[in-house]
């Protein structure tokens, strides 16, 4: 306390505390109010903003989580999209091989259909000529019998043998003669069981041998009057020097040319000859039944034709028709089981 403190108040006693004083003693705890309000603010504003970067960083792992499920969802889309390609390609050569079952199954079904038939036929025949024996016929009747079978089995022999499917329809056809001379009913199915095995081999038949033989000596027959290439014609007469001179050696060398031909008209009756040695090795390979070496024959001599003798003539052209029927005809055909 100052001096002019205790001039101004001279009745106060030394112990008391004056206004003054007691003003600021009164004014002190109101600061100390203002500095926990100030304290206990700043503490609010930390708290936010703690919740404030704990909620963003919440919100931050999230995004980063949503984008991770996202990019695995699109790589696992990627998958399921070449999951789903690979799945149909499969699928296509799935129904490509089924497809490929299916009509391998409709040709093993018609074939096992054919099978079937011919073994009934052949079933048939067996039956009717077992029961052959057990009936009691007349001895004409049993000769007759007797031929039959033979020719049955000549027939089948000569068509397995030989492949010769004339023969054996030949043999057939005596041997339902035969069977028509016996007078008993009973074989009436017998015939028409052989009947229609003579139509079946006729139809696989090839086309007669003793016709291909026939056509095959009437174009050795025509051969030697087959008309040849012709040479170049001469050109029109050179009216130059060179023209004078070589018409005043002309009765001295006469120079000609072939046009690349092989032979020259000199030697007609050589190509001849080599066309007819082809043709008559392509009869002797049909005499043996010897298809390969009769189709290697008749294409040596289509091409002797074509590369010896005149194309244009009506007589070659006939001629290179018949060997390309021949051709066609001479193919074996299977044999009928």
């Amino acid at each position: 306390m100052s001096q002019d403190d205790l001039t101004r108040d001279p009745a106060a006693p030394m112990g008391a505390p004056s206004d003054s004083r007691r003003a600021k003693v009164a004014a002190a705890p109101p600061r100390r109010s203002g500095g926990g309000t100030l304290a206990l603010a700043l503490l609010l504003a930390l708290l936010a903003i703690a919740g404030t970067g704990y909620v963003g960083w919440q919100q931050w792992r999230q995004m980063q989580h949503r984008g991770a499920s996202e990019r695995a969802a699109t790589d696992m889309q990627q998958r399921v999209s070449v999951l789903e390609h690979t799945l149909a390609g499969v699928s296509s050569n799935g129904s490509s091989l089924q497809q490929r079952l299916n009509d391998a199954e409709q040709v093993n079904n018609a074939l096992r259909e054919q099978l079937l038939g011919q073994n009934d036929r052949l079933r048939a025949l067996e039956s009717a000529v077992g029961k052959l024996s057990e009936k009691t016929l007349s001895g004409h009747d049993a000769m007759l019998l007797d031929n039959t079978e033979s020719l049955l089995r000549m027939g089948q022999q000569r068509y397995e043998l030989f492949h010769d499917a004339h023969g054996a329809a030949a043999a057939y056809a005596l041997a339902e003669q035969t069977l028509a001379a016996v007078d008993d009913q009973a074989f009436a199915g017998l015939r028409q069981s052989i009947e229609a095995e003579r139509n079946a081999l006729l139809q696989s038949a090839p086309a007669s041998r003793d016709a291909m033989l026939a056509s095959v000596a009437q174009l050795r027959a025509d051969a030697v009057k087959l008309p040849l290439k012709p040479l170049d014609s001469d050109a029109t007469p050179d009216q130059g020097a060179w023209g004078r001179v070589s018409r005043a050696l002309s009765s001295v060398i006469s120079i000609h040319r072939d046009n690349g031909a092989p032979l020259a008209v000199a030697d007609a009756g050589l190509v001849r000859e080599l066309l007819g040695l082809d043709l008559a090795q392509a009869q002797a390979a049909m005499l043996a039944r010897d298809a390969a070496a009769a189709d290697a024959a008749l294409k040596r001599a289509d091409a002797s034709l074509a590369a010896q003798f005149d194309a244009q003539a009506d007589e070659v052209k006939q001629a290179r028709a018949q060997i390309a029927t021949l051709l066609q005809q001479i193919k074996p055909s299977a044999p009928v089981q």
